[in-house]
């Protein structure tokens, strides 16, 4: 191959593992200011930085854990591990800075964050089948 054509295929890369860190942001922020909303306190950014990091944190331990900058857009191991650590690392980190772990919030993470951090996937999976076909 040739220099541009290796320096293209890094750049594509570069950018779906862009794309796919920044999905699993925007993901984890909507839960962030929906669930702040739906508790009335406030969609300040302070207040949704506060809500948010242990979660954003336990994302980026599953992107680590998973290795998922080399196939960020699969449901396993990337999906499933980024999804689990997000959950599972942020409740504890809200554990640790003094924040709220109620069983039921524990339950709506899971629930909210595996539809979204999975479904996105899903639907690139899906795209990427499509587009594949003859």
């Amino acid at each position: 191959m040739t220099g541009a054509v290796i320096g293209a295929e890094r750049s594509k890369s570069a950018t779906s593992v862009g794309v796919a860190m920044g999905l699993d942001a925007i993901v984890i922020l909507v839960f962030v200011a929906i669930g702040r909303s739906s508790h009335t306190e406030g969609e300040t950014l302070a207040g949704i930085a506060s809500t948010s990091w242990p979660f954003l944190v336990g994302a980026a331990v599953g992107w680590i854990l998973s290795r998922a900058w080399q196939h960020p857009t699969r449901l396993w191991p990337a999906g499933v591990v980024v999804w689990s650590c997000a959950v599972a690392v942020g409740m504890g980190l809200r554990v640790i800075a003094g924040q709220g772990t109620a069983l039921s919030f524990t339950f709506v993470a899971l629930g909210f964050l595996g539809a979204t951090l999975l479904g996105w996937r899903l639907v690139a999976l899906g795209v990427r089948r499509v587009s594949e076909r003859p």
